[in-house]
């Protein structure tokens, strides 16, 4: 009996592992745009910094509604994208084109069929979060 104990043991640590592990969530679905940060710069006498770096976005997919605490201005450097802020109209760019976009803006990024690679420059408070979701 005392040597069939550990094996009892493993087959019950086993099953609990296993429920355990059916019990987590399921992996959330490949982000459509990632984001790489370059650098991060203070601006001088204030609360604010500078955030340097490139997005690049999924063929064919939208990077998804979101906001900037600060303004954002940016070049695109491979592929075709189509921003789309709340109330103007849709704007195309081409690898050469830039950008900007207000403080606070709702707006969303179109990539076209082979992506999009963009180098882009926020202006945040310090703290705030670079991008949050929007609805």
């Amino acid at each position: 009996m005392l040597k069939r104990m550990p094996i009892v043991t493993a087959v019950l640590v086993a099953c609990f592992v296993c429920l355990a592990y059916g019990q987590q969530p399921a992996a959330p679905a490949a982000a459509t745009i990632k984001r790489t940060i370059l650098q991060r710069v203070d601006v001088p006498s204030s609360n604010y910094e500078t955030v340097t770096g490139t997005a690049e976005i999924l063929p064919n997919v939208n990077a998804g509604r979101h906001t900037h605490p600060g303004p954002e201005t940016g070049y695109l450097l491979e592929g075709e994208m189509t921003i789309l802020v709340d109330g103007k109209p849709p704007l195309t760019l081409k690898p050469g084109d830039t950008y900007q976009i207000p403080p606070i803006a709702v707006h969303d990024v179109r990539a076209g069929d082979k992506g999009a690679k963009v180098f882009a420059v926020y202006v945040v408070e310090k703290g705030k979060p670079l991008a949050s979701p929007a609805p």
